[in-house]
C-alpha cells in the first residue's frame, strides 16, 4: 500500500493535540475508522477518518472554533480527499440511537462552505451512516485518545449497519460506470459482511471477491483492486455493459443472501 505513515502518524498526533487543546475536559475520544483505521489507506486518494465523543454539547462558538482549526488541520494533508468527522455526545456511544445525532460534522463535500461561510454548520441533526463508523470502530478501529473502544462503544445491532451498507450500493447499477472502483469493492464488501459476517475494507471485500466470485469477474476486480491502491500501468480497461452485469449478479447475490 503506498503512503507515507510517518506523515499520517504526525498529522494524528496534531489532529489530537488540537481536539485536547479545543475541547479540555469535554473530550471523551478520539477514534480511527475508515481505511487507515483497516490498512488500506491511499494518500492520493482515501480520506482520513475519525469519530470525536464530547461529553456534553458544543457552543457556537465552540464548534466555530473546530471549523477554523479542522480547516487548518485538512490543509496540511498533501493530495487525497482530506478529513472527514463527526463529533457525537458521549451518550450516543454508550447507548446507541438509530439514526444517530451528531453535533458536527466535516467532510470534503463540505469544505468549501466551510472555507467561504464563516457562520456554516453541519450538525444538529441525524445521520444513519453512523451505525457504519461505530460498527468499524468497535471491530477494527483505533483509539488515539481517551476512553478505550470496548469501555465506551458497544456492538450496534447488524440491522443497522446492514442498513447503511446496503445505502451505500442501492443505485450501483446506475452508477458503477462513473463510479467503477467505488461500487465493484463496496458490493464485495457488503456481499462478503452478509454471507460471513466479517466487517471489511473495500480492499478486503474486493480480494475476498477474487477468491469467491465468478472467475469471469476477476480481471474486473483486480483491475480494481490495482486502481484503489495506486498500482498503474497493469489494469485490463474496463467494459461499461460487463460493470452493469457485474453489479446487476451482485445485487441479486445481496437479495440473496439478505
Amino acid at each position: 500500500m503506498k503512503g507515507d505513515m510517518t506523515n499520517t502518524g504526525a498529522f494524528l498526533q496534531q489532529a489530537v493535540s488540537t481536539f485536547r487543546s479545543v475541547l479540555s475536559d469535554n473530550l471523551a475520544g478520539i477514534y480511527l475508522h475508515g481505511s487507515l483505521a483497516m490498512g488500506c489507506y491511499n494518500p492520493e486518494k482515501s480520506d482520513i477518518d475519525l469519530i470525536v465523543v464530547v461529553k456534553d454539547k458544543l457552543s457556537k462558538e465552540e464548534l466555530k472554533q473546530i471549523t477554523r482549526h479542522v480547516l487548518l488541520l485538512d490543509q496540511g494533508l498533501p493530495g487525497g480527499n482530506g478529513i472527514e468527522l463527526s463529533i457525537i455526545l458521549e451518550s450516543y456511544a454508550r447507548e446507541f440511537a438509530y439514526p444517530t445525532p451528531f453535533e458536527y460534522h466535516y467532510s470534503q463535500y463540505h469544505r468549501e462552505r466551510y472555507r467561504s461561510e464563516p457562520g456554516y454548520l453541519c450538525g444538529g441533526f441525524e445521520d444513519p451512516d453512523i451505525a457504519a463508523h461505530f460498527t468499524v470502530i468497535y471491530y477494527r478501529g483505533k483509539t488515539l485518545w481517551g476512553v478505550p473502544i470496548p469501555e465506551l462503544f458497544k456492538p450496534v445491532e447488524s440491522i443497522y449497519y446492514i442498513q447503511t451498507i446496503l445505502g451505500d450500493i442501492s443505485e450501483a447499477s446506475k452508477e458503477i460506470t462513473d463510479l467503477p472502483v467505488y461500487y465493484s469493492l463496496n458490493l464485495c464488501r457488503v456481499l462478503f459482511y452478509l454471507r460471513e459476517g466479517k466487517v471489511s475494507s473495500k480492499l478486503e471485500g474486493g480480494e475476498w471477491g477474487l477468491r469467491v466470485l465468478p472467475s469471469k469477474y476477476r480481471p474486473l476486480l483486480r483491475a480494481c483492486l490495482d486502481e484503489y491502491i495506486g498500482q498503474q500501468g497493469n489494469s485490463p480497461e474496463r467494459d461499461g455493459e460487463q460493470l452493469i452485469e457485474f453489479a446487476q449478479y451482485m445485487l441479486a447475490e445481496i437479495i440473496a443472501s439478505g
